[in-house]
């Protein structure tokens, strides 16, 4: 049952970026491009998406327990580290530059251009490569 819920939360998400044209590069970078060609649609998807967050969150934070499991998973680190802050800036500098996130590129697959297979491999790479420096500091240390 759990993957299927994943599934249909995963379908509704890539159908969502479609939709809203937000898999294709060039819409995400009008949006950074404010001296330019500013698209601000990607405003709109956003304060979309945090308005279904929040009523979300109160809807399901009202509850006595989740609807598939025991108890809440809720993150208890509150302190800002190297890695995320690293990670963060990686991000949006990737974002900007490339015109697409994670999010987005899933679900862009489907056009079969070849840039989203590029971006994709890269971020595979990128993955593979923080989780091996990672292994080889443990084993050094």
């Amino acid at each position: 049952m759990r993957f299927l819920i994943t599934y249909l939360i995963g379908l509704v998400f890539g159908t969502g970026i479609m939709i809203s044209g937000m898999a294709n590069p060039a819409k995400v970078l009008n949006f950074f491009d404010v001296a330019g060609s500013w698209d601000p649609s990607l405003a709109l998807v956003m304060g979309g998406a945090l308005l279904v967050t929040f009523f979300g969150y109160r809807w399901s934070f009202s509850r006595a327990k989740p609807l598939f499991a025991n108890k809440f998973s809720i993150p208890t680190r509150k302190d800002l580290d190297t890695k995320l802050i690293g990670g963060s800036m990686i991000f949006g500098i990737g974002w900007a530059l490339a015109g697409f996130c994670p999010g987005g590129a899933l679900p862009a697959i489907g056009t079969g251009k070849i840039e989203v297979f590029i971006f994709i491999a890269s971020l595979v790479a990128g993955i593979y490569s923080t989780k091996l420096a990672r292994l080889s500091r443990k084993i050094a240390a």
